[in-house]
């Protein structure tokens, strides 16, 4: 954890208050990029144009979109938040998917990815992960989009891999002085049990309703309560509590975010002066709604803010019309 780390919490209050590709059984060819998909991505649409990226870290799963004429494109990475995968953006990325190549992957232990045994899973070896699997799927450089423990490795991504980053939008998120946040101690106590998955996650499964209400993911990170749909549940949850394997996997992607992740990296972070927009949602009870400001005040290149009042920690999925604006507007494009 952070030196002093209560003074740094203080801190946030106060801004607060201010304002390769491997082969392998079933596995598709990292290169057979599904360039088009006419309408919104349902699940089974959406597992239809899943494919696997073979890295040294193991086979990751992903989508890859782009525009439908098959051009070719710039490329936009979408990391996902925790315990959710790639599914979380596919709103997102039917509107952004004319303008960039969409590369959506599952991080390790999470979603659909499939891990070695012995593979650690912390946030720095998933940034590792993804600069192969960028190499993997013929990426160079990317505008990175990322929510929730998804912007903690999007900011190590940027810091150890600055040239492979051409901007960076970041929605509600860790950031140095509020990693782990304290609303996350409950899971960690769970995970460190080895019990999260049976405890949390398998009830969430069985019991949609439960999964929507107020002790559940639903309550807890959307702002509307009817989601998330039964659908987005089962592509969500079901795989990682579909075997003991799983399970752990999922134990070991929680533990990964403790100790703090980002602890000593501000000065590192200062560096990193590609353009850079945040929207926060300001209803989130997970992350210190100053974390926008404390981001805004490390990235040299920021180039604003954006408040959404009603919206809670994962509201990339719930509006994606806005991560499609602010994306739009920090890649220059007009349409």
């Amino acid at each position: 954890m952070l030196p002093a780390p209560f003074a740094r919490r203080r801190f946030l209050q106060g801004l607060a208050g201010a304002a390769l590709t491997l082969a392998g059984p079933g596995i598709k060819p990292a290169h057979a990029l599904s360039l088009s998909h006419t309408g919104p991505l349902d699940a089974a649409a959406y597992r239809s144009l899943r494919r696997y990226a073979g890295t040294p870290f193991g086979h990751v799963a992903y989508i890859g979109q782009g525009p439908a004429d098959g051009r070719a494109a710039l490329d936009a990475l979408f990391l996902h938040g925790f315990p959710l995968n790639s599914f979380q953006w596919r709103g997102a990325i039917d509107r952004l998917s004319a303008h960039r190549r969409c590369l959506a992957p599952d991080f390790l232990g999470l979603g659909f990815s499939r891990v070695p045994e012995g593979q650690s899973v912390t946030p720095t070896v998933q940034a590792k992960m993804l600069a192969a699997f960028l190499d993997a799927v013929g990426a160079d450089v990317v505008d990175v989009v990322a929510n929730d423990s998804g912007g903690a490795v999007a900011q190590l991504f940027a810091i150890h891999y600055p040239s492979r980053v051409r901007s960076l939008l970041l929605t509600n998120c860790d950031t140095e002085p509020d990693s782990p946040p304290p609303a996350m101690e409950p899971v960690l106590e769970l995970a460190r049990a080895g019990t999260y998955a049976d405890q949390w996650l398998a009830p969430w499964v069985r019991d949609k309703a439960l999964a929507r209400s107020a002790e559940g993911l639903g309550g807890m990170t959307f702002s509307d309560p009817t989601q998330p749909s039964d659908e987005a549940i089962d592509y969500y949850l079901g795989p990682l509590v579909s075997s003991p394997r799983r399970k752990d996997l999922v134990h070991a992607y929680t533990l990964g975010l403790a100790p703090n992740p980002l602890a000593g990296v501000e000065k590192e972070l200062r560096r990193v002066t590609v353009p850079t927009r945040i929207v926060w949602g300001m209803a989130d009870t997970i992350f210190n709604p100053a974390g926008a400001d404390y981001l805004a005040s490390m990235l040299p290149n920021c180039q604003g803010v954006r408040r959404l009042p009603q919206a809670k920690l994962f509201f990339p999925e719930e509006y994606p019309d806005v991560i499609a604006e602010e994306a739009k507007r920090l890649w220059g494009v007009s349409a």
